[in-house]
C-alpha cells in the first residue's frame, strides 16, 4: 500500500527529512511504500488542501486550521520521550487510513 507523508519542521529542510526517513523505514517493514514531502509550517495547510496526502507528521507547531488529514506530533521522534506512543498511533492511524 502506497501512503504520501508530509512532514514539516521549521525550516522544511533538515529536520522534517530526518523524521520521514524514520517514518518511511518503520512503515517499510509494515509492508508500506511512503512518499515524503518535506514542508515548513507556513505551507502545510496549502498542501494538505491540495488532497495529495494522507498524513501530516509535523516537530514545529502548525497553524491553527481544520486539516482534512490526520495530524500528528512526531517531536518524540527527536527527543525519544514518547517515541513508542508515538508509533503505536502511527500505525493505528495509518491502519484507519488505509481501510
Amino acid at each position: 500500500m502506497h501512503l504520501n507523508l508530509l512532514a514539516v519542521c521549521g525550516s522544511g529542510t533538515v529536520t522534517s527529512s530526518m523524521i520521514a526517513g524514520e517514518i518511511k523505514e518503520e512503515l517499510e517493514k509494515d509492508g508500506y511504500d511512503v512518499s515524503a514531502t518535506e514542508t515548513r509550517p507556513t505551507e502545510v495547510q496549502q498542501l494538505a488542501q491540495g488532497g495529495n496526502f494522507d498524513l501530516i507528521v509535523y516537530t514545529s507547531p502548525l497553524p491553527e486550521g481544520d486539516y482534512p488529514i490526520p495530524v500528528l506530533n512526531g517531536t518524540g521522534l527527536l527527543t525519544g520521550m514518547g517515541e513508542d506512543e508515538f508509533w503505536d498511533e502511527l500505525k493505528a492511524t495509518v491502519a484507519k487510513i488505509k481501510k
